[in-house]
């Protein structure tokens, strides 16, 4: 301490002052993560943004439908746009006044339903794993067969139009082997059941492009803040994958379309403005991961499954456990089938969602590919005594002459064709055999039926009794 000039007492500014060890550990705490918000943190991401929008650029000219910028949005900037939307504004006061509550409550629901519903799609993980994945999945456990229009049904669509696969939803497997047959199409954004909303799986999902839907919620906010992300997502030019049967077929059969996702489309759409192409979808397999669950689901008349992702996990890693060793079989063939592409302006000038709706299930219908378990099943079925080898490929090549399609699963003979049925229908013992004689396992009929129902509209005329 001193006196200055006017006599007054002075404190040296060398003065050392203590701080606490916490206060100081906030401090440089607070100060690096200003920096690195400030200066270091801007800097990488613009570094990591650049290398992305140059790699999805180079990805884009290998689709046939480039990623449009729609599905490259930050998320963030995406929830922020769906619930700051004209629409959602609207609806959000109207709840607000419906239910007694303050609009700033309402308007935190609807963030939360957007923040639900809105995914945070990833290229690299879509192309660099996802496809992938989805590749060795689908290769492990079947044999993959597609149909002749697979790879050139979008050439003469409209690069402008936006796009929607159209698909019957057979099994939890469906999900794998379109994404895996469509990656040189461009990247699917699928609506997905809360069976996914699990972690990690949601978020894998998520950064798939996936979105999340309440099937069985009623709340008028929920299912507007639903309807124009879909909206936007078509305006916008995000091809989509939807499955209208609203969940998995229990009976084998393509079941009448729900509507939801679909009146959401034609509800938006304008004859001047983005065409919108349905692309209808036809998959059957010769074995369902889910078959016996689903079976017993109709029987009980609930959709409450005891197992879904479960069972296609574990017969996924036993598949590739055994294929590790050389020693697996696929179970059978899973046939994809792409259909002739039709334009939502083909049923202008106002579509009606219910023919829409019943039409796109008949072309799927039309596609679907006579995959040979459920020949053989229906042969099975049909037959009155046991039946040699030779007479079951007889059998088969009636039933497949019978049938008013020319969609054939398989490129093999049909002698093969019979045998390979014969094969994997013994070992699950969906049939049996008996000195050269094969007949059907009368306690595995319900089986049989579900398989052979997949073809059934093929026979209008000789269908099988349920």
């Amino acid at each position: 301490m001193f006196l200055d000039a006017s006599g007054c007492k002075c404190v040296p500014m060398t003065q050392t002052i203590q701080l606490p060890l916490w206060l100081f550990i906030v401090i440089v705490l607070f100060a690096t993560v200003t920096a690195l918000s400030h200066f270091l943190l801007p800097s990488v991401r613009w570094f990591f943004r650049r290398r992305l929008e140059k790699a999805v650029a180079r990805l884009n000219t290998r689709l046939t439908r480039p990623i449009e910028p729609f599905k490259l949005a930050r998320r963030h900037d995406m929830i922020q746009r769906l619930v700051y939307d004209p629409q959602i504004t609207a609806a959000i006061v109207e709840h607000a006044h419906k239910e007694g509550v303050p609009e700033n409550v309402a308007f935190e629901q609807a963030k939360r339903y957007a923040r639900e519903i809105v995914p945070s799609f990833s290229a690299f993980t879509y192309f660099g794993v996802g496809i992938r994945v989805a590749r060795f999945l689908a290769n492990t456990v079947y044999d993959v067969r597609t149909g002749l229009l697979n790879e050139t049904a979008l050439k003469n669509v409209a690069p402008d139009a936006t796009v929607i696969f159209v698909m019957n939803h057979r099994s939890n497997m469906d999900y794998v082997l379109v994404t895996y047959l469509a990656a040189r199409a461009s990247a699917l954004s699928y609506a997905v059941g809360e069976w996914a909303r699990v972690w990690p799986l949601s978020v894998l999902i998520k950064s798939m492009g996936a979105y999340f839907i309440r099937r069985k919620s009623r709340g008028a906010l929920y299912r507007r803040v639903l309807q124009r992300y879909v909206q936007m997502a078509t305006a916008g030019g995000a091809t989509q994958a939807i499955f209208p049967e609203g969940g998995l077929s229990l009976t084998g059969r393509v079941m009448p379309p729900k509507l939801g996702l679909l009146s959401y489309v034609v509800e938006a759409w304008e004859e001047s403005g983005r065409e919108v192409v349905f692309v209808p979808v036809a998959i059957n397999y010769d074995r369902v991961l889910e078959d016996r669950i689903l079976i017993s689901a109709n029987n009980e008349g609930s959709r409450r499954f005891r197992a879904r992702i479960s069972v296609i996990l574990f017969y996924i890693l036993r598949k590739g456990w055994l294929r590790l060793f050389g020693k697996q079989m696929r179970f059978g063939e899973a046939a994809v089938v792409f259909g002739q592409p039709v334009a939502l302006s083909s049923y202008a000038p106002k579509p009606d969602i219910e023919v829409l709706g019943a039409d796109l299930m008949r072309r799927i219908e039309s596609e679907m590919p006579l995959s040979f378990v459920p020949v053989l099943s229906r042969v099975m079925l049909r037959a009155t005594a046991p039946m040699d080898h030779d007479a079951l490929q007889q059998a088969m090549q009636s039933e497949i002459r019978a049938a008013k399609t020319n969609v054939l699963a398989s490129r093999d003979s049909i002698r093969n064709i019979s045998l390979k049925a014969e094969k994997h229908m013994l070992l699950r013992g969906l049939i049996i055999e008996t000195d050269g004689m094969y007949a059907m396992n009368p306690a595995e009929r319900e089986v049989l039926q579900f398989y052979a129902n997949s073809i059934e509209h093929f026979y209008p005329d000789a269908a099988l009794a349920p």
